[in-house]
């Protein structure tokens, strides 16, 4: 094992990105042993299973997000802020997609309590005190966000918005400034 140099660090960031080049359902270890060009049984002493794989790299995936929306919203609040968080959001979907599907596995309640996942919902709700938004309308807000970005992004990455003369980036821009609007007009009184 130690001339091939493999490191479960190592596997995990070849596994992320196997899943941009292949998809996220089509990482497994045997792809990742092929990659690797060892035998699958070379792998179990750094990886359990499949699965183990697998949400390794849904977490990798949320901390990478998480840094890059943190890098984008430091030292912005209000509109500017939730652009900077839905652009940062949508740029690496479009840049890492299997990655990006990692990222939406489900984990089980303790992993993704301890995961960057956390840090997401964070960000959110930081933005959105910038709105003056209380709870529970702050959870509905969250959530609200999280639908529009991600439904938009996968129709995106689908090829939805294909078919139209709308440029998705003019809809994009829209949706932004539509969201911002609504938040401004939900502040509590």
């Amino acid at each position: 094992m130690a001339r091939a140099g493999l490191t479960t660090e190592r596997l995990i960031r070849a596994g992320a990105e196997l899943a941009d080049e292949v998809g996220f359902d089509q990482v497994t270890i045997s792809a990742l042993a092929r990659r690797f060009g060892v035998k699958v049984a070379s792998l179990y002493s750094h990886l359990k299973s499949s699965q183990d794989l697998k949400t390794a790299i849904a977490l990798f995936a949320l901390e990478e997000l998480a840094d890059r929306v943190a890098d984008a919203l430091a030292g912005r609040a209000g509109k500017d802020a939730l652009a900077a968080f839905a652009d940062a959001y949508r740029g690496y979907a479009r840049e890492h997609p299997g990655r990006y599907d990692a990222a939406r596995l489900r984990l089980d309640p303790e992993t993704a309590a301890a995961s960057a996942g956390v840090r997401h919902a964070q960000m959110t709700r930081a933005i959105l005190r910038g709105y003056d938004i209380a709870e529970p309308d702050q959870t509905h807000a969250v959530r609200m966000l999280g639908s529009v970005f991600h439904g938009y992004v996968s129709l995106e990455m689908s090829g939805g918005f294909s078919h139209t003369a709308v440029d998705p980036e003019e809809s994009w821009s829209w949706i932004v400034d539509s969201l911002d609007a609504m938040l401004r007009d939900r502040t509590t009184p």
